[in-house]
């Protein structure tokens, strides 16, 4: 007889909710719905209702549910919604791009083994695209169940889902019980802020129960006494009135007679927390080795394979599936589809109802044998298995053998990107197990929560690694919080770190101890305020890349020969190659991807800052895109976006830092966020909008710590450049000087700061820097990059035209225009500051002219003016800059014609004689004759005739 409800009872606000969401998801307004409340209450029931209303719609709906075999399956009702999208046709992945090998960790069909995990955010991203992708066909739902159980991972993508969600044709549906923990805390998170809406499921009133009751029996009438029972034992919890009526069916309490229902005998039921005892009954109904099946099953989880079971309880096929089929005819298992040989219990309530009446040794042993069987099944414990066997081996009583295999799971996790379920299995790990394994673990935990962010919680780990016994293990971790420490921003702290563990490992340390330890100390010395920072720390990577590489630590030399390309591109661009090429071939030789990426662009970086050049950046960026690493393509992006504000393409470079800008904060890429800022400053004052410069400045310093690197480009290759198309010289150099001071305290590397070009040049024009200056501030790599070169090579024109070397400084001159060439408005702010200086080597009233159309036509008015003044100065006629200027032809602007002058050359082209222009312009034939000899003279031409003659030609 069925005793289960066949309709949604007493959930009519929930059910309106559901309808007008789906009613706008069809129209392309996605979101998030979380449906919450106690175990049994219905929220599996209402996102079935919901997934029924969507397919009869027309909308796809995907379902996952949260992770219940094991203690922690990263990702597995996200992996488990969209595996459904490839049992048909797959979706298209065109629209993916370099989102598409990230996907690979969810879904099988994409791995790829170059692909690279970075991080949670990332894959987020990527399967919000895939979804997006999808719904532009058809709208989707997504059902997600149980988060309750569900890993961090798992949260942190639906979290992310939820904010991005609201203008895509996909809705998400979200149940979990309203018990404390992360699920209850994240859900009020996104509800607070206005991204989602939560549905908290009431118990049923005592009319509702009556009519959820009725529905269940299929009867109309039903007894008073049982209504009234089952209201004050159920407390209105829908699965507990069901199994109760179950249970009372089945016993032969209830029966149905030819009056209706009738209670036979006196109708005791148990009170709603002793429905287990039901549970219990039914399961002994099913027989000793029923009810054994049905135990293994529970100390598996909700969910459980078949093949185990079979293994630990040794039954026969027939056995078993008689077995499972009595449990599903118990309304107790059903069928896990799609998963062929999985089965799952109809409520997690079930499986905890027949744990708790196993005894303790009776639960410990078939803990035991039960991960005995998954070992001798899958050997190795790929997936899911290790996390799993490690909580049968502690609910057996064997704490070490489970605090090792907790310490595997969690390495494999932080080697897949989940770091947070990482980080919840070492933690359990470490505090299984004691003194040398316990270090192994902490090995892996602390790089763990600095994956995580929680840098603070791994430091607090420096009185657990003080207390292990002194050894390598130790001055290893010693080396971990190190680097923890420069990621943080800790320096001191990471000093302290080193210097212990070097005492730990004395000397003739092997090379695989101290290889990373010199690396790490490399770094850090690099950054130190110290004279000799760039000399310690080449020796330092230079000898762990030696180490690394007696050792066969292919990860460590390669991070060494990337960190000496960094030391060596200050000094010698070439040697920096090398380096980079060296790292390249290393990633390469051992199949490193995200090596292989970095060295990639560090390489493509060195050609751009030498000669302007973006072709290896985006050749870069593509092969970022097919691997999957989202953080270096979108590094690469910055670059180019920065190129772009150099170059003068302010419109494109704008649209691409707001888009870059929009997926940083959205990935909570933060040093990248940092970088965009600062370009957004550097395009607001290239272009002259001191208000727009200031507001990105302060955008960037609430983000940025006192010592971030990009801190001497806002100064130097910001505020400097917009006070000079201020004309605030003075206030130019003091930025500079300030860009300058902050680099010194906290090097960076960075190069176009203006310590190597634009601040050498103002330095000269002022007097403060002379011949022995500039060679000492030139001699490095960094005034050789192309955009440093153009300003180095305009000072070095100065200095030698100031010593009357007038052939050489025309020279360094062309030297520094085809240097210019890529950059027009740096180009033509250098020929106004050099005008002054050009005396007998160069062409003053020609530059003037062209920095003051340039400036004129870009709308930087200060400048443009500085340069009409120096040209008044200079004797030379000034272009009047009146209303219909911009209608003179450049050509001719270049050569001063006025608005007057030239509508005069218009009307030679047709060989009228002056009475007939004047005419025409109203004007008197001898101010015709005026503007006609002006004409000639700024043009060149010979004479009227040849002045005709090329205005017909310019008007063609």
């Amino acid at each position: 007889m069925q005793t289960r409800a066949p309709h949604v009872v007493g959930r009519d606000r929930e059910v309106t909710a559901l309808a007008g969401a789906l009613r706008r998801t069809r129209t392309g307004q996605g979101g998030a719905i979380f449906l919450t409340g106690e175990a049994g209450i219905g929220k599996s029931r209402l996102a079935r209702y919901a997934a029924g209303q969507a397919y009869g719609e027309g909308i796809r709906v995907l379902k996952g549910r949260g992770t219940t075999i094991g203690p922690m399956v990263p990702f597995r009702p996200i992996a488990e919604a969209l595996l459904a999208l490839f049992r048909g046709e797959p979706p298209d992945d065109s629209a993916l791009g370099p989102y598409k090998p990230v996907l690979g960790t969810l879904i099988p069909e994409w791995h790829d083994h170059r692909s690279t995990t970075e991080s949670v955010v990332v894959l987020a991203e990527a399967v919000l695209r895939l979804l997006a992708s999808v719904a532009r066909r058809t709208p989707c739902l997504l059902v997600l169940e149980d988060l309750h159980d569900a890993d961090a991972e798992t949260l942190a993508v639906i979290e992310y889902l939820a904010d991005n969600l609201e203008d895509q044709p996909v809705l998400l549906l979200a149940t979990s019980r309203n018990e404390p923990g992360n699920a209850l805390e994240l859900i009020h998170r996104i509800v607070q802020r206005g991204a989602a809406t939560a549905l908290e499921l009431r118990r049923l009133t005592q009319a509702e129960v009556e009519r959820m009751t009725a529905a269940c029996l299929e009867s109309e009438q039903i007894p008073g006494e049982l209504s009234d029972r089952l209201w004050t034992d159920s407390a209105g919890n829908p699965f507990v009135i069901e199994e109760l009526l179950h249970g009372m069916v089945s016993s032969g309490l209830l029966v149905a007679g030819a009056e209706g229902w009738q209670v036979l005998g006196e109708l005791k039921l148990p009170v709603p927390a002793a429905f287990v005892r039901s549970v219990a009954h039914r399961t002994d109904r099913l027989g000793p080795q029923g009810r054994e099946v049905l135990s293994i099953a529970a100390v598996l989880g909700h969910r459980f394979p078949l093949s185990v079971v079979q293994r630990v309880t040794g039954t026969d096929d027939r056995h078993l599936l008689s077995h499972l089929h009595a449990g599903v005819a118990a309304q107790l298992v059903t069928p896990d589809e799609p998963a062929p040989d999985w089965y799952a219990f109809r409520h997690p309530l079930t499986a905890e109802a027949l744990l708790a009446q196993l005894a303790p040794n009776e639960r410990a042993d078939l803990s035991r044998r039960t991960a005995d069987a998954i070992e001798d099944l899958h050997p190795g414990l790929t997936g899911d298995w290790c996390p799993l066997v490690a909580k049968l081996r502690f609910d057996a009583g064997s704490p070490d053998e489970a605090g090792l295999l907790f310490a595997e799971a969690g390495r494999r996790a932080l080697s897949s990107g989940a770091a947070g379920s990482a980080v919840t299995l070492l933690d359990r790990a470490q505090r299984l197990l004691t003194d040398e394994t316990r270090a192994a673990v902490l090995d892996t935990l602390l790089p763990a929560l600095a994956e995580t962010g929680e840098f603070e919680r791994a430091f607090e780990f420096e009185k657990d690694v003080a207390e292990l016994k002194d050894g390598p293990g130790k001055a290893k971790l010693h080396t971990r919080l190190a680097r923890i420490a420069h990621q943080a921003g800790r320096f001191p702290f990471g000093v302290e770190q080193v210097r212990i563990a070097r005492a730990l490992l004395g000397p003739g340390a092997p090379d695989e101890l101290t290889a990373q330890l010199d690396v790490t100390s490399a770094y850090l010395s690099l950054i130190s305020p110290s004279a000799d920072r760039v000399e310690s720390a080449a020796s330092l990577a230079r000898q762990a890349a030696e180490a690394a590489a007696r050792a066969e630590l292919p990860a460590v030399a390669c991070e060494a020969w990337q960190l000496l390309g960094v030391i060596a591109r200050e000094q010698d661009l070439d040697e920096a190659n090398r380096c980079f090429d060296r790292a390249l071939a290393l990633a390469d030789a051992h199949q490193m991807p995200i090596q292989h990426i970095y060295a990639l662009v560090r390489l493509a970086g060195n050609d751009w800052l030498a000669d302007g050049s973006t072709a290896t950046l985006d050749r870069a960026h593509g092969e970022a895109c097919r691997t999957g690493a989202i953080t270096v393509s979108y590094s690469v992006k910055a670059i180019l976006a920065l190129q772009l504000v150099l170059a003068g393409d302010y419109d494109e470079a704008a649209v691409q830092v707001e888009t870059c800008l929009e997926a940083t904060g959205r990935l909570r890429f933060h040093s990248l966020t940092r970088y965009l800022l600062m370009v957004k400053a550097t395009l607001a004052a290239h272009r002259g909008n001191r208000q727009e410069t200031d507001e990105a400045v302060a955008m960037f310093e609430a983000v940025a710590k006192s010592g971030a690197q990009e801190v001497p480009l806002c100064y130097g290759l910001a505020r400097a450049f917009c006070a000079l198309l201020e004309e605030n010289h003075v206030l130019a150099m003091q930025e500079l000087d300030l860009a300058e001071a902050k680099e010194s305290q906290s090097p960076t590397p960075f190069h176009l700061s203006g310590s190597h070009g634009l601040r050498v040049l103002l330095a000269v024009l002022d007097g403060r820097c002379g011949w022995s200056d500039y060679d000492v501030l030139v001699k490095s790599s960094a005034a050789g990059m192309r955009w440093n070169r153009q300003f180095a090579d305009l000072a070095h024109a100065v200095l030698l035209g100031r010593d009357g070397k007038h052939a050489e400084a025309r020279q360094a001159f062309d030297s520094a225009q085809e240097a210019a060439a890529l950059y027009p408005m740096a180009r033509h702010l250098g020929l106004r500051l050099v005008a002054q200086e050009a005396s007998g080597w160069g062409d003053q009233v020609t530059w003037l002219r062209s920095a003051e159309e340039y400036f004129h036509q870009a709308g930087i008015p200060a400048v443009a003016s500085a340069c009409r003044g120096l040209l008044r100065q200079s004797g030379a006629s000034v272009q009047q800059r009146r209303s219909g200027t911009d209608q003179v032809p450049k050509q001719l602007r270049g050569h001063g014609v006025t608005v007057r002058e030239f509508e005069v050359f218009v009307l030679l082209a047709d060989r009228m004689g002056n009475k007939a222009i004047g005419t025409r312009l109203h004007i008197s034939p001898r101010t015709v004759e005026k503007h006609v000899a002006s004409l000639i003279a700024k043009t060149g031409q010979p004479d009227r005739e040849s002045l005709s003659a090329y205005a017909a030609a310019l008007s063609r």
